[in-house]
């Protein structure tokens, strides 16, 4: 789902992840002169913020998709870019400030065991911090198209379930995972949609859970679900709110 284009995974996800790493790295208390590790950083929304941050000297970042971790590289020079896994960083135990993880909780093979790793390559009293997009509270970006999908095919897989998705959760792995000093809250941000093509043509590209749902289901049927996810737009309008649910703990 995630071995696509960068430009592909921008023109689904970037839209909203950009304008989301700001706060993210706010939340996880991110000023000048720390070193920061950016788990599935993806082709590096949250990776840019955190070197206008601290610098690329300052920045450390893993991703397990070759194409993403391709781009982070060409587009932060400097930056350490590795193949990773979040379960398995190639670092050594307190390597950093801070670890964050935008959007990737909810995709890791062991959330827990993810985050305790998080956990080790941050020094004692460093900052784990984490954000999921609220699936399962209907106010994520991919809410209106998992709302469609549904009035359609009512066993349809709508992320809801993922790690993370439901308030609270992400306390919960955080808590299991051993970090301390835990506390969540939601970040929202707001993002303007040129049209509802705009909206539509990144759901077709094949990114994430998504679009291989999209890319899974015959042409009779995807035209259903884009007529079914226009009536949901032209409801809601082109501007969209959009909320994560967020989590930090201490190393």
């Amino acid at each position: 789902m995630f071995t696509v284009a960068a430009d592909a995974y921008d023109r689904f996800m970037g839209r909203y992840s950009a304008p989301l790493a700001p706060l993210m790295a706010d939340y996880a208390r991110v000023v000048p002169g720390q070193r920061v590790v950016d788990v599935g950083c993806g082709p590096g929304a949250l990776t840019t913020e955190l070197v206008q941050r601290v610098g690329p000297d300052g920045v450390s970042a893993v991703d397990p998709s070759e194409p993403f971790v391709a781009a982070a590289k060409e587009r932060h020079p400097g930056v350490d870019v590795r193949l990773a896994s979040a379960e398995q960083l190639p670092f050594a135990d307190d390597a950093f400030d801070g670890s964050l993880a935008q959007l990737v909780v909810h995709f890791m093979a062991d959330p827990v065991n993810g985050l305790q790793e998080m956990g080790r390559v941050t020094r004692p009293g460093g900052v784990v911090a984490a954000c999921v997009w609220d699936h399962a509270g209907g106010t994520g970006p991919l809410s209106p198209f998992w709302e469609a999908a549904r009035s359609l095919d009512a066993g349809v897989d709508d992320e809801s379930q993922l790690a993370g998705a439901r308030e609270g959760h992400l306390a919960e792995l955080f808590e299991q995972a051993g970090l301390v000093d835990v506390e969540d809250t939601a970040l929202s941000v707001t993002v303007e949609h040129a049209s509802f093509d705009a909206w539509w043509e990144p759901f077709t590209r094949g990114v994430g859970p998504a679009g291989a749902y999209v890319a899974s289901i015959d042409p009779e049927q995807q035209a259903r679900l884009r007529e079914r996810c226009r009536s949901k737009f032209d409801a809601w309008g082109s501007s969209q709110t959009v909320r994560a649910w967020a989590a930090r703990g201490l190393a």
